[in-house]
């Protein structure tokens, strides 16, 4: 049964807290035209944000997770007018997967959010996404950043004269674990070349730092030979490495091996397959 407008407003107006009602409940706000879809004002609203202005970074994450899958951003997330309480706003229409990125990126210490997340968690297990923790999906956010940061590293690092970019590379491993990457493979038991596929997010943010204050350094104190590049990076690996024991107790080398992170991704391209199926009408569901 869906609301009627009427009540639609009046609840939204005095409950945020949606996901927590017995009575009303997160498929009473869908929108049926061609496609089945959530507006995300009203997603908003659900999750105690006071406008869209503050409601964008939750969704700009979302969109980004979306990008990192490869799974096409447009289809998911559908930018459009819509007029809420008679004032014409920038809105989109949401699949049902685009509302559980959104709601994963939202900010957890709003009651309403941290409720919003344990609902997802629970309901897409039907659509086989076990993925109990924000930190999965910030995960796959941090890889892709450390894919770009390595890149404008090793730019920066050739222009300031490195030769053999293996040791510069080795040299911000050794700063960070007391050992060279391959050692810290062994101690593992995973690929050298997966090292980073099983970071947890906290290590992950370690590396990405990691590399990008060892560009900032480079650039801003114009580094460069090969032994002053590796030293750079060496000090810098060391430095957060220092950060690392400091506010979780642990040595980075002794931090946990966590779930690969393809397999991660293969599970929420899976679940977007099976949300998009569920929503389609019966007569294409069954083709």
């Amino acid at each position: 049964m869906y609301l009627c407008a009427y009540h639609k407003i009046l609840y939204l107006s005095f409950m945020s807290d949606i996901i927590l009602n017995d009575h009303v409940s997160f498929e009473d706000f869908k929108n049926q035209n061609g496609i089945t879809y959530w507006w995300a004002s009203d997603l908003m609203t659900m999750l105690g944000y006071k406008d869209m202005v503050s409601f964008n970074k939750p969704i700009e994450r979302a969109l980004k997770a979306c990008l990192t899958l490869n799974i096409p951003h447009y289809e998911n997330f559908i930018a459009q007018q819509h007029e809420v309480n008679g004032e014409q706003i920038n809105d989109y229409k949401l699949t049902r997967f685009a509302c559980y990125l959104t709601v994963m990126n939202a900010d957890p210490k709003k009651e309403a959010v941290a409720a919003a997340q344990v609902y997802f968690a629970e309901q897409t297990r039907k659509f086989e996404v076990y993925i109990q923790s924000t930190d999965q999906i910030e995960r796959l956010l941090i890889r892709d950043e450390i894919k770009e940061g390595n890149k404008s590293l090793m730019s920066a690092a050739n222009a300031a004269g490195v030769q053999d970019f293996a040791k510069f590379n080795n040299a911000g491993y050794m700063g960070l674990y007391n050992m060279h990457n391959y050692k810290l493979a062994q101690k593992r038991n995973v690929e050298t070349k997966d090292l980073m596929e099983h970071m947890g997010r906290t290590e992950l943010a370690a590396n990405l730092f990691r590399i990008t204050q060892t560009e900032e350094r480079i650039k801003n104190f114009n580094i460069s030979g090969q032994v002053n590049l590796e030293q750079t990076h060496y000090n810098v690996g060391s430095e957060v490495r220092k950060i690392v024991i400091q506010n979780t107790g642990k040595s980075p080398e002794s931090l946990p091996v966590e779930r690969k992170l393809p397999e991660v991704q293969k599970e929420l391209k899976k679940g977007a397959k099976l949300m998009a199926k569920e929503d389609k009408p019966a007569k294409e569901r069954k083709g």
